[in-house]
Formats: structure tokens, sequence, C-alpha cells
């Protein structure tokens, strides 16, 4: 992983640990490279609890608890879907702190409404939940890499009192 993301995840593991809490995280374009990271740093077995990969709508139906209805209204890649991943993966492993992150990483898969690079991200912490919507430029792989970085940033960010 590259050394800022590394620094970002070390980071965001002395905030968990200072605050006494624990995160888990809800992936699907990233499809586990956050857990990765997070795992990637000493002691995270503090404060990461564990993740899913709900790379099919019906992981995020049946594991994650997401209404099909928003689904079908927004679409797997929206914010009301990744707010969604949040609130179910906190109440899954009974964290403080969740991320989720859904995206169209390309090469294919995007429309005129949603680009390849559209990526939406959710945090939950302490039962708030919020999300945003970034346009992500690149390869496949540096639409991954940077989802990475702004789902993690946006979670320390949180944690430490400030906007995603």
């Amino acid at each position: 992983m590259q050394h800022d993301i590394e620094q970002l995840a070390q980071d965001l593991g002395n905030a968990l640990r200072e605050g006494g809490m624990t995160i888990a995280v809800a992936e699907s374009c990233t499809g586990g490279l956050v857990g990765g990271a997070l795992t990637a740093i000493p002691g995270s077995s503090d404060w990461f609890m564990g993740g899913v990969i709900a790379y099919h709508n019906a992981v995020k139906e049946e594991l994650l608890g997401v209404d099909s209805a928003v689904l079908e209204a927004t679409g797997a890649v929206s914010e009301e879907t990744v707010r969604a991943m949040a609130d179910g993966v906190a109440r899954l492993l009974r964290v403080q702190a969740a991320l989720s992150i859904s995206g169209i990483a390309g090469p294919t898969g995007g429309t005129p409404d949603k680009p390849v690079g559209t990526v939406c991200f959710g945090w939950r912490l302490n039962g708030e939940t919020t999300s945003t919507t970034e346009q992500l430029y690149g390869d496949r792989e540096a639409v991954r890499v940077a989802s990475v970085r702004r789902a993690i940033r946006g979670m320390l960010n949180i944690v430490q009192g400030r906007a995603p």
C-alpha cells in the first residue's frame, strides 16, 4: 500500500484507540483494499473488527440490510446505498465507527449519470451517518487506490471532529 495511505491508516488507528472505539468496513469496488490497509498496521486488532466485501447487491441486501427498494431506486452506487451499508456493517459487527464504499472503478460500467470513477463514500460514527460522492480519475487501479485514500481520510476527519 502507498505510504500516505499507510500513514492515514496509522493515524486513524491511533485516533480510534485514543477514543476507545472500534471500526468495521463495508466495501464494494475496493474489494477489501480498505480492510487490507487497516490490518497492515501493527496492533490493528485493538481497533479493527472486520469487514464485508459486498460486491454483489445480494450481499448488500442479505448481509448488510440494504433495502432492495433503495437499490432499485438509486442503484448500488449512491449515497443512500453507502449510508445503509455503513449502518449495516456497524450493526453487524457492533462497532462505533464504520465506513463504506461503492463505485464504478471501470473500465466499463459507467453511464452518463454515473461515469467510470464515480465513487460514493459512507461514514458512521456513534450513530450518525454521512456520505459524499466524488468523481475520481485514472484507470481501475488508480480509482480503487484513490477510493481507499479518501475513505480512510474521511473517517479520520470525522473521528477528529472535522468534516469528512
